[in-house]
């Protein structure tokens, strides 16, 4: 879908590395010698450029499309699944859950990039570059299909609860009030009038599975007192304010 345009290993050194390195197939023999080997998970985004410009929406559908199929393929979903929630944990900054993640799961990554995987049998995992981070070329959308702001107030808004949320880029925990049919997306838009965190940029995460935009939070089971993880694309955030510094200067 894309070509890496550059990444920086643990040694800070420049690297550049184009798509066709990254899906290089392995023989099953190379296979369990990387897997012997492994590496701490670099604290490095890999910065690449989308063949074709893509929207917010457009890059969520891709990867949750890859997400919901990868399984069916090769490897165990159990894995599949752990490299889903240290993918979005390391976009949120999160490095330390991310390793965390890693490493319970037995998951060894030679490079220090989750683009080449191996479990402790020698399998190869391979997540797609658009999984990982956001192109450097993504097309901002004002109103898109997808986003959260098009979700209209339920008739019906349920009970008043609380949600226990805990924001991934301060590490704080916030109460929010919100009605037991609104939608996660609902919720998020909430999270952003309270707090100033871009709903777009939102990931919630509760036992371990992300939880849908069009998902009604009495449909969520979230338990009262447990804390939903609000993983915030940071990299995405700040990018679109230097964008819009450039653009006023």
């Amino acid at each position: 879908m894309g070509a890496c345009v550059c990444r920086m290993n643990p040694d800070n050194e420049t690297m550049s590395v184009s798509s066709a390195s990254i899906s290089r197939p392995a023989s099953a023999g190379i296979a369990m010698g990387a897997a012997r080997k492994n590496r701490p998970l670099c604290h490095e985004t890999i910065r690449w450029r989308s063949d074709v410009p893509l929207t917010e929406g457009q890059l969520r559908s891709k990867r949750d499309e890859f997400w919901d199929t990868a399984p069916a393929f090769d490897g165990r979903k159990e894995i599949w699944d752990a490299l889903r929630a240290a993918t979005t944990a390391a976009e949120g900054l999160d490095f330390q859950m991310a390793q965390a993640i890693l490493d319970g799961a037995n998951v060894s990554v030679p490079n220090g990039y989750l683009t080449e995987c191996y479990d402790e049998l020698g399998t190869q995992y391979k997540v797609p570059i658009y999984c990982l981070s956001y192109p450097i070329n993504i097309v901002k959308e004002e109103n898109g299909r997808d986003s959260p702001a098009e979700y209209s107030e339920p008739v019906d808004g349920g009970t008043d609860i609380f949600l226990k949320l805990r924001i991934s880029s301060t590490m704080t925990d916030v109460k929010l009030p919100v009605y037991s049919k609104d939608t996660v997306g609902q919720c998020k838009k909430k999270l952003q009038a309270a707090e100033g965190v871009d709903a777009c940029c939102q990931r919630w995460f509760y036992s371990g599975k992300l939880l849908g935009d069009k998902v009604p939070i009495d449909e969520c089971s979230i338990h009262q007192g447990y804390v939903v993880q609000v993983i915030v694309n940071t990299e995405h955030y700040n990018h679109d304010n230097s964008t819009s510094t450039a653009h006023a200067s």
